[in-house]
């Protein structure tokens, strides 16, 4: 029954397209959302990505306008990431319309079960958000 949830939320969530980023480019805006000023090895590392292929992937966000590049003030070799205000825009766009989706599947629901499943998953959403910052993960991936 997991398995088929987490499939069907996958459905919902891929109608909410991410063009014209990838998925690997999504997951970059959303660490830099959470650790604004990271370093590139630093955001190579919470990809688990290599410092060459990110700084490709840093390229193209910075091409499109949703990342730029700030000299750190700790020093003028070090070169901070961090999201732009298209880049915020992006994000709360993307947001925007995955919420539009999933909102509509409570609303098909009997009441008694929209509150279980809604109390439900405040419990997900805490137990994940510990887990993925105990376990010392970069990027708090909020994506909706």
């Amino acid at each position: 029954m997991t398995s088929t949830a987490a499939e069907l939320l996958e459905v919902l969530w891929g109608r909410a397209s991410t063009a014209p980023v990838s998925v690997s480019q999504l997951r970059a805006l959303l660490i830099l959302e959470h650790d604004e000023g990271i370093n590139l090895r630093t955001l190579a590392g919470a990809l688990g990505s290599t410092p060459p292929s990110t700084n490709r992937l840093r390229d193209r966000l910075e091409a499109m306008g949703f990342v730029r590049r700030q000299v750190a003030a700790t020093g003028r070799r070090e070169v901070e990431l961090r999201l732009s205000r298209r880049g915020r825009a992006f994000l709360a766009d993307v947001r925007a319309r995955r919420e539009t989706e999933l909102r509509s599947v409570p609303e098909r629901m009997p009441t008694g079960r929209r509150v279980a499943l809604l109390t439900g998953l405040d419990g997900f959403s805490a137990a994940a958000s510990a887990l993925i910052h105990d376990s010392g993960v970069a990027g708090d991936v909020r994506t909706a």
